[in-house]
C-alpha cells in the first residue's frame, strides 16, 4: 500500500509564483494547497496540517518571518522561507525565527524540487533515527524520541533545526565537524552541494545562548576557525 503524499503549503501574494509552484509541486505527486497572505495562510495550516511550509517574506497583512514562528509553536512543520531579499541578516533573522531554509527569488524551480527533497528526506531521517535512549553531555540531557532538551534539570525549548543539531553534536562529542558535514547530516544535504554555510553559524549562535551558562561541568561549542565546531564534554 502506498503512503499518503505529503502535504505542502505555498503561501505567496504574488499569484504568478504561487500558482506555477503549486502546478510544479503537484506535478511531482504532492498534495498542494495554497494562500495569499498571512490570515488565509494560518486558515489553511489549521486545517491542511502540512508537513512543509513555503512561506514568502513579504505579505501583504504579515511579515513571513513571525508567520513562520507562529506555525512552529504549533507543529513540527518545515518552512522554506522564500524572499527577494538578498542582505545575509534577512536570512540570519528567518533562521533565529525558527526558518529550515532559504531560498532567493528569482529560483529554478529544479533548485525548489531539490531543497522541498532535502528537507523531506530530513523528516524522514528525524522519525527513523530517534533512539529510545537518552544523551547526555554534561549537564545537558537530550531525549531524541520525545525531542525535549534539559540543561542543568531545566526544560528548554528548541525548533526542529535546533534540537537536530544539538542532538548531533551530542552524538559526537568533542568530534570536530566541519560546516559541510554538519549541513549534510541536519539539513539531510550532500556535502558538494551545501551552498551557504551561514545557516549552521546562526543556528549555533542560537543553540549556545540556550545551552551555556555559568553552570559547571556544561558542554561548550567550540569554534574551530575556518572549520566548523567541535562540542567539548568534559569528563
Amino acid at each position: 500500500m502506498s503512503s499518503d503524499p505529503t502535504k505542502i503549503l505555498v503561501v505567496d501574494d504574488n499569484p504568478a509564483i504561487r500558482n506555477l509552484v503549486h502546478r510544479f509541486l503537484s506535478q511531482k505527486q504532492y498534495q498542494v494547497e495554497s494562500a495569499s497572505d498571512g490570515q488565509s495562510a494560518l486558515e489553511v495550516f489549521e486545517r491542511f496540517n502540512p508537513t512543509l511550509v513555503i512561506l514568502d517574506v513579504n505579505l501583504p497583512d504579515a511579515l513571513g518571518y513571525n508567520l513562520c514562528e507562529e506555525m512552529q509553536k504549533r507543529t513540527d512543520v518545515f518552512v522554506l522561507m522564500l524572499t527577494s531579499r538578498t542582505d545575509p541578516e534577512d536570512k540570519a533573522i528567518g533562521f533565529r525565527k525558527g526558518a529550515d531554509d532559504y531560498l532567493t527569488k528569482p529560483f529554478d524551480l529544479q533548485e525548489l524540487e531539490f531543497r522541498v527533497g532535502a528537507l523531506l528526506k530530513r523528516q524522514r531521517m528525524v522519525m527513523t533515527n530517534a533512539e529510545p535512549r537518552k544523551l547526555v553531555a554534561g549537564q545537558i540531557t537530550i531525549d531524541p524520541q520525545q525531542r525535549q532538551v534539559w540543561v542543568d534539570e531545566e526544560l528548554v525549548p528548541f525548533t526542529t533545526l535546533e534540537f537536530d543539531l544539538l542532538n548531533f553534536l551530542v552524538a559526537h562529542p568533542n568530534e570536530a565537524m566541519s560546516r559541510a558535514k554538519l549541513i549534510s547530516a541536519v539539513w539531510a544535504y550532500d556535502e558538494s552541494s551545501v551552498g551557504d554555510q551561514r545557516v549552521v553559524d546562526v543556528h549555533i549562535g542560537q543553540i549556545r545562548k540556550k545551552i551555556e551558562s555559568a553552570v559547571q561541568n556544561i558542554a561548550k561549542i567550540k569554534t574551530i576557525r575556518g572549520f566548523g565546531y567541535r562540542l567539548d564534554v568534559p569528563s
